[in-house]
């Protein structure tokens, strides 16, 4: 009955009407009203953001917003690969030979999740890494490797929420919402870097125009929190001892290592 309410209630509200005028006043002068008590409530780190709470004109600027240079601290070392993400570790394990994760009890098809043959074969067997960004997080995304960009795709049209909730009661949304798949090539290793929409604002932004890229370099941003998945081939990642399921994470520090 809970999962049917929860279901009812997103499916009602959840469509393209809501999020075009959720999106329009979020980008409008007058949702700047609204700053001061978001950034109360989720609270937003001010020392370290580029610009002053004042400066922001909208919400939306709020939301992508850019932080100091010098913030983060990239781990430098060739073989670690970086959380790309401010966030909440929500899940780590292995991908069963199914093609499919198991995160709070159900199974996500990575097979969907990708929506493509050629890119699934590299990671069956392999490690994923899911991390949720709460509304109060950082919302760029920078790449965990350095590396070729092989192949950008997008999949999907409407997403669930991938809150707690979310994944508990909601249609798959961490292989069915709205999502940008980024595959990075590190010398003889892949590693896919999965964007997923969140509830009302499907926004992801691509950044990055070039084929190569840095660790810790920008390649997009989230328009509101969300979830990055990522994906590693079997035998070619080790996951850092210290790693566990709901932890936080800064962007820069250390996931694992490439094997």
């Amino acid at each position: 009955m809970q999962k049917w309410l929860y279901r009812f209630f997103i499916e009602l509200t959840n469509h393209r009407l809501s999020s075009a005028l959720l999106r329009k006043f979020s980008q409008s002068r007058v949702s700047a009203i609204l700053i001061p008590s978001y950034a109360k409530i989720y609270n937003i780190n001010q020392a370290e953001m580029e610009k002053n709470l004042s400066d922001f004109v909208t919400l939306h600027d709020l939301f992508v917003r850019q932080l100091k240079i010098d913030s983060r601290r990239i781990d430098s070392n060739e073989n670690t690969v970086i959380s790309p993400v401010d966030a909440v570790i929500e899940e780590t394990g292995m991908i069963t030979t199914n093609k499919e994760m198991i995160v709070k009890n159900k199974h996500y098809s990575i097979q969907e999740m990708l929506g493509d043959e050629d890119s699934l074969a590299k990671y069956i067997g392999g490690t994923f890494v899911i991390l949720y960004l709460s509304p109060s997080h950082y919302h760029r995304i920078h790449s965990p490797i350095s590396g070729v960009i092989k192949k950008q795709w997008e999949l999907g049209l409407k997403s669930y929420p991938v809150n707690r909730l979310g994944l508990k009661y909601g249609k798959d949304p961490l292989s069915k919402n709205y999502r940008k798949i980024t595959e990075i090539r590190a010398n003889n290793s892949y590693v896919a870097v999965v964007k997923v929409g969140a509830m009302f604002v499907n926004s992801i932004e691509t950044t990055h125009r070039s084929d190569i890229v840095k660790k810790g370099e920008e390649i997009a941003y989230f328009s509101f929190g969300s979830t990055v998945i990522l994906l590693f081939e079997k035998d070619r990642f080790t996951i850092s001892p210290e790693i566990s399921s709901s932890i936080n994470i800064k962007m820069g520090e250390v996931l694992g290592t490439l094997n």
